[in-house]
């Protein structure tokens, strides 16, 4: 593709973005079914489109730093932005792509023979600005009412964090082990030319470098492994299902947390993915016949409260809520978040998670354990949720986090949770994962 046809498709995208209107995912993925006609995408040109649409949503206030000094339209100085980001990040100073092994071999060649002169003086002076020089908000790129509830919590680690969360997240599989076991998938993944590490934490995961094709693996196809961050495997893991057990997913969402509890249970017991979204349920379905579980149930509710809830109220051994959150731990995977969110979306959230939890706990019987969990990093969204419902509802008593997980094998526990080991805690400086809270309680 021409680099200027490439460069106008940027743009376009990035201007649709920026409306905000949609998820940034849904937003590109909408684009490339509208587009696929207007211009040739090959699997680079995607690659390209995402990740400079991402590099502007995860750079915004730089970019709209250096913006005004250019000339043209807005969307489009700031899509040669991202898409400088992107060469730079994909050609290392001595391994640069073949495209750009031309000129002076910089990686940006590719990119200035789209730009006219101007343009050209204008990126190469953005270029060599310091980011020392820069002021802080534009080098942590982080809307200021995130900014001070990050450094009260991380300290001295706000910039390793914020590095992290304005960066790409590894690819994370999850093993199936109702079906394979993980050794086993890693040794097939390699003989695919794809090389897996197993993941730290989980005994479930293998991680991967690079975006490679998966769909169309045996591995795959035959359900043997989902892609699931090491984080989310943990919550799943931290229910510790048995066998035989009536376990509730409360938010299942597209399933993948059920679906990792399914195979814990081994296919035995009933697993009821519950969420208001039929859609999403409906995402499940394929996941689900892949998986080879039968023990999973989906069903949409109309709420918290919905009769089919009630039904089972007192008679579930584990209940798992992975609630609606803000999300603000996936930023590495959904930069736009941030700038999506706000307090006042947040306080809303809080009621929500606040009357899910506490409509949740209802279906637990004596002796069983509740989850509470989100991808958030927002200490109202987690431990002020927690402390609340403790509060609450004496008949539900806190678990270490920590004791479990070590229970559970889980190597160096303490270090995926909070000081004093009673909710886990995990962040992507720390841990490589995106950011995760979870409580556990036993019912009296």
């Amino acid at each position: 593709m021409h680099p200027k046809a490439l460069l106008e498709a940027c743009t376009e995208l990035v201007r649709l973005t920026l409306k905000f209107d949609h998820p940034a995912d849904a937003v590109v993925s909408k684009f490339f079914r509208d587009y696929r006609k207007t211009y040739a995408f090959g699997p680079r040109e995607r690659a390209a489109l995402a990740e400079t649409t991402y590099n502007v949503l995860r750079n915004k206030l730089r970019f709209d730093h250096f913006a005004p000094s250019g000339s043209g339209p807005k969307e489009r100085r700031l899509a040669i932005l991202g898409f400088a980001q992107h060469l730079k990040d994909q050609a290392p100073a001595n391994n640069a792509p073949k495209s750009a092994k031309h000129a002076n071999n910089s990686p940006l060649d590719f990119l200035m023979s789209a730009l006219n002169k101007q343009e050209a003086a204008w990126l190469e002076a953005c270029e060599a600005v310091s980011p020392a020089d820069l002021m802080e908000r534009h080098r942590h790129n982080m809307p200021e009412w995130l900014v001070e509830p990050l450094k009260a919590q991380v300290g001295e680690g706000f910039w390793p964090l914020v590095e992290r969360l304005n960066g790409g997240a590894p690819l994370d599989l999850r093993v199936n082990t109702f079906t394979d076991k993980r050794a086993d998938v890693q040794h097939e993944l390699k003989l695919a030319g794809i090389k897996a590490v197993d993941t730290p934490f989980s005994p479930w995961g293998l991680r991967i470098e690079g975006k490679p094709a998966l769909s169309g693996l045996d591995a795959f196809s035959r359900g043997a492994i989902e892609v699931q961050d090491e984080g989310s495997q943990l919550l799943a893991l931290l229910l510790d299902a048995k066998r035989g057990e009536m376990v509730v997913d409360f938010c299942a969402g597209a399933g993948g947390k059920t679906l990792a509890i399914g195979a814990s249970m081994r296919s035995t017991g009933r697993l009821y993915a519950f969420d208001t979204s039929g859609h999403r349920l409906e995402s499940l379905k394929p996941r689900l016949a892949r998986s080879k579980l039968s023990n999973v149930h989906p069903s949409a509710i109309a709420h918290e409260r919905d009769e089919r809830v009630k039904r089972l109220s007192g008679k579930i051994d584990r209940v798992l809520v992975d609630a609606p959150c803000s999300g603000l731990g996936t930023l590495r995977r959904n930069p736009d978040l941030k700038w999506r969110q706000s307090p006042k979306a947040v306080q809303e959230l809080t009621n929500k998670q606040t009357s899910i939890l506490a409509s949740a706990a209802r279906l637990v019987k004596s002796g069983g354990r509740l989850v509470y969990a989100t991808c958030s990093v927002l200490p109202e969204e987690n431990e002020a949720i927690a402390q609340a419902f403790s509060a609450a509802h004496p008949n539900f008593v806190p678990l270490s986090a920590a004791d479990t997980l070590t229970e559970l094998k889980v190597a160096n526990a303490a270090s995926l949770c909070t000081t004093d080991g009673l909710y886990l805690r995990l962040w992507p400086h720390l841990h490589a994962t995106d950011g995760f809270f979870a409580a556990v309680w036993v019912a009296k």
